[in-house]
């Protein structure tokens, strides 16, 4: 047999994948996300160092095609071995199905997904061992089978690169590893988002298409197996080149060293960043990040906060004046970012309620979302404290019993609930809450007759808002003060929402019309809210959960962080407060507003009170930063660290558009270091780490 024809498989298989991978990296290197031009090299080396890249990790990918064609032979099946392998399939068979087997002590799906897999190969083993004159026939079409898969999950994988890419600006990351936990609201999502019949209509036409020309050319390989010398050669080399992969595959990625985000993107390989992201999910911050001493670290935290003592947080806040105990409502708004709103620039008129709300309450213009997901942003106004490296304190198994907003208006006799129009489920939001002592009410609280409207995510926000009012109106009657922590879901993809409701309609799915609803929403619980009896004596407290996107040319974009955030109650003064601060912030200046006096851990200040030194913080789930002093300061796993010189960025400045509401800043690299912010920025986010991981921020 020609050596060609022994491995027309795997180098069929291979051509088809780098070229699916180059089409895909001319597409991304183009697409109008990719906010950067790219000079002749760095162009060079996104091309050459990534199909480097895709051919290592497509040795390593194949090594299931590699152990299938091993172990393909006329040998097995001869007497008696054929049937000691069938007893031994069965035996196997009747074990795991006997519920008493390895694989039930780690419960869930894997004993059936196991045993399913068991009686698949049972079956055909048997039908391979019985029916000898149609063993060729029936080998080819398996084989053809296990290519046609290969070559959907290469086209399946080309084309989620692409829609993440289009959503994030980056290949996988932490969401896409967060995405395969919640595969309903996911794959309900790319239902209404996406035309899928027609699309996966399409991938299964070209999978088959290109399956027959890589079986045409490959079937010598069925029908001429090789022998079992020539198996050990073929083997002796894959064996060489997985191990090789092994070694370069990460040393590839340690290439990706260009101060341009995207070059590093677009170098990449999806496959190999996907399985980083699963491997990092979760970071412990000592062994991956830059440390100081800890008493240091809470030393300079001090400068901070100088009343405390020890290695805490702890701490008395007292007002000068009688506390007022008004109702709270905290709506926290999904992909809401700051350049949608009129002020911020846009000229669209998609947000003419918030525009009109904003001029009338207290704004807080210079403010940053902590992270780029909404359990960070729910984190940031729950928890008041920086956003730790890894998976939010929101989905982390020690998430309960934590030092919380929720757990200080429960100790001021407040009503606490958390209401949400999807299933709370998702994102572990129903665990955090409820186990921070929070009451929920989300889309399983609702009647047949409270829903008008609903997509994968849940609820229209107008049905939450209705909700939210029957919900707010009972509780008025009990004589007691509520605090009420709303989370929007109609700014999402796939943007639907009812029709007739603006002059964008529903069924056109874009972002614009999803911002514009959710403003006409706002405007209808506005409406509602000010014929109520609480209306009054309620303080209402609004803020984006992240912005929309969170993709530039650097690790931390700073106006893909930039957030609008207000609080608003009748006869309250409008003002500005134009001071730098953070998500974390906010709740901590509205208890100020209240003047509440008690005792404190949160890292989240007052920005309103005269010794608040402005900083705010913005991360990614493992780059780390902090924006102090016109400086950005970002942490990296493997003890890296930069700086950047911000800059308002001329390019971009809009003309009419007040100092306080630009928000596009160049980031260069800072020539000298400063240690000063170095350390405080290591200050902060160790000291945050070690009190989560030694449960000294429990309520």
């Amino acid at each position: 047999m020609i050596f060609s024809k022994k491995i027309s498989p795997f180098y069929n298989l291979a051509l088809f994948y780098f070229i699916i991978s180059f089409v895909l990296r001319i597409v991304l290197f183009f697409h109008p996300i990719t906010q950067s031009s790219f000079s002749f090299f760095e162009s060079i080396k996104i091309f050459t160092l990534g199909l480097v890249s895709d051919f290592f990790v497509f040795i390593i990918a194949s090594v299931f095609l590699g152990l299938y064609l091993v172990f393909v032979s006329n040998v097995k099946y001869n007497k008696p071995w054929g049937y000691l392998i069938l007893g031994g399939f069965i035996a196997l068979f009747a074990y795991v199905a006997s519920g008493k087997s390895i694989l039930d002590e780690y419960g869930g799906a894997l004993p059936g997904i196991v045993l399913i897999f068991i009686a698949i190969k049972t079956i055909l083993f048997a039908l391979l061992l019985f029916l000898p004159r149609h063993r060729d026939k029936i080998r080819f079409w398996l084989f053809a089978f296990v290519i046609f898969l290969y070559v959907l999950l290469i086209l399946q994988n080309g084309l989620s690169e692409y829609f993440f890419w289009n959503e994030f600006g980056v290949r996988y990351n932490f969401i896409a590893v967060n995405y395969l936990i919640y595969t309903n609201e996911v794959i309900g999502n790319i239902m209404q988002s996406y035309p899928v019949i027609p699309l996966f209509s399409a991938l299964f036409l070209i999978t088959g298409i290109i399956t027959y020309f890589i079986m045409k050319d490959g079937k010598t390989f069925i029908k001429t197996i090789p022998s079992f010398p020539e198996k050990i050669k073929l083997s002796v080399l894959y064996a060489g080149l997985f191990l090789v992969s092994l070694v370069v595959v990460p040393t590839l990625a340690l290439a990706e060293n260009s101060k341009n985000v995207f070059v590093n993107e677009l170098q990449s390989n999806g496959l190999y960043k996907f399985f980083l992201a699963f491997q990092n999910n979760k970071l412990d911050y000592f062994k991956f990040y830059k440390t100081l001493p800890n008493d240091k670290a809470f030393t300079i935290l001090k400068q901070q906060f100088p009343t405390l003592s020890g290695e805490n947080t702890t701490r008395t806040i007292q007002s000068g004046s009688a506390e007022n105990h008004k109702n709270v409502v905290l709506i926290t708004i999904e992909s809401y970012s700051a350049e949608y709103m009129k002020m911020y620039g846009n000229d669209q008129n998609i947000t003419p309620f918030l525009d009109s709300l904003a001029q009338k309450s207290l704004q807080f213009t210079n403010l940053y979302a902590a992270g780029n997901r909404t359990v960070r942003g729910l984190e940031a106004v729950t928890l008041c404290l920086p956003p730790t490296a890894g998976e939010s304190v929101v989905k982390r198994e020690d998430n309960k019993n934590k030092f919380s907003t929720g757990a200080l208006f429960r100790k001021k006799g407040y009503h606490v609930k958390f209401m949400y129009g999807g299933d709370a489920f998702f994102d572990n939001m129903q665990d955090f809450y409820s186990g921070n002592g929070y009451e929920i009410v989300d889309k399983s609280s609702f009647s047949p007759e409270e829903i008008t409207f609903s997509n994968v995510w849940g609820v229209c926000d107008e049905d939450m808002y209705h909700k939210a009012i029957k919900v707010m109106n009972k509780e008025a009657k009990e004589n007691k003060p509520f605090f009420n922590h709303i989370m929007t879901v109609s700014n999402h993809r796939p943007f639907t929402y009812p029709n007739k409701k603006i002059d964008i309609p529903g069924d056109v799915k874009s972002r614009e019309g999803g911002v514009k609803y959710t403003d006409y929403s706002l405007k209808k619980f506005f409406s509602m809210a000010s014929k109520q009896s609480w209306f009054k004596n309620t303080v209402f407290v609004l803020v984006a959960d992240h912005c929309a996107s969170s993709a530039g040319k650097t690790e931390l974009p700073m106006d893909k962080y930039r957030i609008p955030a207000f609080v608003y109650s009748p006869g309250i003064r409008p003002e500005k407060c134009t001071k730098l601060m953070s998500q974390i912030d906010l709740m901590p200046t509205v208890l100020g507003l209240l003047h509440f006096n008690y005792e404190s851990k949160f890292f989240g200040q007052d920005v309103l009170k005269p010794d608040y030194k402005p900083r705010a913080f913005i991360a990614t789930y493992q780059d780390l930063g902090l924006i102090k002093d016109n400086v950005l300061t970002i942490l990296s796993p493997k003890q890296e660290v930069k700086q950047f010189q911000l800059q308002l960025n001329p390019k971009e400045t809009k003309k009419g558009i007040a100092p306080e509401y630009q928000i596009y800043y160049c980031e260069k690299p800072l020539k000298t270091e400063r240690t000063d912010l170095v350390n405080e920025t290591i200050s902060y986010y160790q000291t945050a780490s070690y009190l989560l991981k030694n449960k000294k921020y429990q309520e």
